[in-house]
Formats: C-alpha cells, sequence, structure tokens
C-alpha cells in the first residue's frame, strides 16, 4: 500500500511536517509513516591521523577504542531522542484523525533511506530547514535539495507553521514538471478541489500563448474553479508578489528544471521560491 512519509528530526518544524503530512493523508486517503534518521559520524573520525603525540599505533588503536565506544553511546542516546520524536510526531498526526500511522527509525541518510522506500510512497513531507536553521530565514535545509534531486516522489517542503489550505498557485513555465504540477491540480485528490491559480511569467510570445493554451485546455477538461494569468517580470519577484497578494496558502512548481552545474553559476527559481516564500511548496520532477 502506498503512504505519506512524514520526515522529522524534532526541529522545530516537526510539528508543521506531521500537520501537512496529515492534511495530505486526509486528501488522498493515504496512511503516514514518520521517519526518523539517525546519522552515524565514527566512520569519518576513524581515518584521521592520530599517529603523533599518541605513542604509535598502540596508542592509535586505543583512541579509535574508545572513541568507537562513545560513538556508540552517543548512537544510543540519539536513538532514544529519536524514539521520543517518534512518539510525539505520531500523536501530533493522529490529532488529525488520521487512523493508519505508523513510525521509522533508521540509521544512515535520510536520502537513502527515502529512496528505499520510495516504490511504496505517494508524497514525502519535509521541513524547509533543519535542527541547525531554526532561525536562520534564508537558510535552507541541506536535505531539502538532496531529498528533490534523489527521490522520485512528489516533495511537500513544510512552511514553519500549518495553516488550512485553500488556494493553491502553480508556477507554470510549460516544462515538464510544471505540466506534471498543471495535471496534478486537475487530477490529484490532494489539489483537485481547491481554488486553483496556474502563473505563468514569460513575454507575449507564440511559445508562452501555446503553453497557456495546453493549461487552459487541461483546467476546462477538469471542472471547478480556476484562475490563468500571464504575468511579466523575474519569476522569483513576480511569483513571490502574487502569492502575497492573493493570499495563496500552497505554491506548486516543478524541482530543479537546469542541470546542476547551471544551477551553480546563476541559481535556482525553485531554491529561491523555497527559500523566499512563506507558505509550503510541492515540488513535481
Amino acid at each position: 500500500m502506498n503512504r505519506i512519509i512524514a520526515c522529522v528530526d524534532g526541529s522545530v518544524y516537526t510539528t508543521s511536517v506531521c500537520d501537512h503530512a496529515a492534511w495530505a493523508a486526509g486528501r488522498m486517503q493515504l496512511p503516514v509513516e514518520v521517519l526518523h534518521v539517525v546519522q552515524r559520524q565514527f566512520d569519518a573520525v576513524a581515518y584521521t591521523d592520530f599517529n603523533s603525540g599518541m605513542g604509535g599505533m598502540g596508542g592509535q588503536d586505543r583512541l579509535l577504542q574508545e572513541l568507537a565506544v562513545l560513538e556508540e553511546q552517543r548512537n544510543q542516546v540519539l536513538l532514544q531522542r529519536g524514539s521520543a520524536v517518534l512518539q510525539g510526531a505520531e500523536a501530533q498526526v493522529r490529532r488529525f484523525g488520521i487512523q493508519q500511522v505508523s513510525t521509522r527509525c533508521r540509521h544512515g541518510s535520510l536520502v537513502d533511506a527515502l529512496t528505499e522506500l520510495e516504490d511504496a510512497t505517494s508524497l514525502v513531507v519535509i521541513g524547509k530547514r533543519g535542527e541547525a536553521a531554526d532561525f536562520d530565514r534564508l537558510h535552507l535545509g541541506t536535505n531539502v535539495e538532496r531529498v528533490v534531486r534523489a527521490v522520485r516522489r512528489p516533495v511537500l517542503v513544510a512552511a514553519r507553521a500549518f495553516r488550512p489550505i485553500e488556494r493553491v498557485l502553480v508556477a507554470y513555465d510549460g516544462a515538464s514538471s510544471s505540466r506534471t504540477a498543471v495535471e496534478e491540480v486537475c487530477a490529484n485528490p490532494l489539489l483537485r478541489d481547491l481554488d486553483r491559480h496556474v502563473v505563468m511569467v514569460a513575454g507575449a510570445t507564440p511559445a508562452a500563448e501555446g503553453h497557456l493554451e495546453w493549461a487552459r485546455s487541461r483546467l476546462n477538461a477538469s471542472g471547478g474553479r480556476y484562475t490563468l494569468e500571464r504575468l511579466v517580470g523575474e519569476p522569483e519577484t513576480e511569483i513571490s508578489d502574487y502569492v502575497k497578494a492573493q493570499d495563496i496558502h500552497l505554491l506548486v512548481m516543478g524541482a530543479y528544471g537546469h542541470s546542476r552545474i547551471r544551477q551553480l553559476i546563476v541559481g535556482s527559481t525553485t531554491t529561491q521560491m523555497i527559500r523566499t516564500c512563506l507558505v509550503p511548496v510541492l515540488l513535481y520532477r
């Protein structure tokens, strides 16, 4: 059975991640699995050169053994903390009336865990920032970009706090991932009956008009209310301003349309939107 995975780490985003996951589960009629990953750190330490001042290899071996014991003790503490985080997160999801809730604690990498679980996953929910970045509004959590690039399933990046979602904006540019986003607001029960806004930031070119006509035909076929607009300007600015002006509750967009090398040079609209918009962002590959 498919499920929604809520990734929690004990940061201030944990409650919001659980609330967004529960909202999605209620609309999609799917169970929620709450996932907490404990990362091991000792392997990186073991290769450090401890020969100097340690009395030769015997001293180095003793130090490495002590480090291994300390790391094991650390892992036990983190597992106990993870168990407490998972218990609290499960209770938070159940407050929304979601009955099918399970928990999972893993060692290793969050990306590896999600990749292994994605075949039976319909949606991944993760916070914008983790424990180390709770108070830096423009810092994007290190796991977010890695997860979006690695996982083939839609990723819902939760804002700091949940609020009921009634109006959704699709940032549309005609690319395949943004067309997927339009298809989802037309057919997916997660988004289908919401007040849908589809906005394209582009000049008045034949290509842009063709993309808009495609979106209009899909929205008309799906029924329900929608707004379709073309704006002129910088995508980051126009989309952010639209979110504020129209009191949008959820931004939907395609994820990372260019190569990693290009983004290192010119930046990414996707990353910028996640950083600056104060609403949750739903990303489609």
